[in-house]
């Protein structure tokens, strides 16, 4: 007689049932992981934008000059500029940076390319914040789009005050805005 050994290992069918498992789940979570991925990818843009018009705002009170944050829409995707100078002074690049005709100077670009599946919408192509009030000119609009549809929008005030909401309607709001 022979004794019994133990065998290590996972037979082939073992393996195949896990598979199956894993496949199930995966497809179960999916979707839900999408949509919370592009909330985070919304928030943390709209977040870097409500953050960049208060820095605009506050540079124009430092420099003691007007300081402008320009919105450009681009064939590669979207960008804003912070810079002095004229409305049209400044441009985008695909590279990330902004060139700027003198006397005009950039102080912060930020660019949003196509396949970052966020994009920026703006009613004005340029506000100018005053360094001796703080206020703006004009009044804004800012939308935060992603490709499924939702959205956060940033409001701009005569005062260079930003409120900040997400639409509801056809897609849920971004949570943790108020609806508009």
């Amino acid at each position: 007689m022979q004794p019994k050994t133990s065998q290590r290992g996972v037979t082939l069918i073992e393996t195949g049932i896990a598979a199956a498992i894993s496949a199930i789940v995966m497809s179960a979570v999916s979707p839900g992981f999408q949509g919370f991925l592009d909330t985070r990818r919304i928030d943390g843009v709209a977040t870097t934008l409500h953050t960049d018009i208060q820095f605009t705002r506050q540079e124009a009170v430092l420099r003691n000059k007007p300081v402008r944050l320009s919105f450009h829409t681009e064939a590669w995707g979207n960008c804003y500029v912070v810079h002095t100078g004229g409305r049209a002074d400044c441009r985008c690049n695909a590279g990330g940076a902004a060139t700027c005709t003198a006397p005009s100077q950039q102080i912060k670009t930020v660019v949003l390319a196509g396949s970052d599946a966020v994009g920026l919408q703006a009613n004005v192509n340029s506000i100018l914040f005053d360094p001796l009030h703080g206020t703006s000119t004009p009044t804004g609009t800012l939308k935060v789009v992603s490709t499924s549809g939702r959205a956060v929008h940033h409001i701009v005030n005569v005062m260079g005050r930003v409120r900040s909401c997400s639409p509801t309607g056809t897609v849920p709001a971004v949570p943790g805005y108020r609806a508009c």
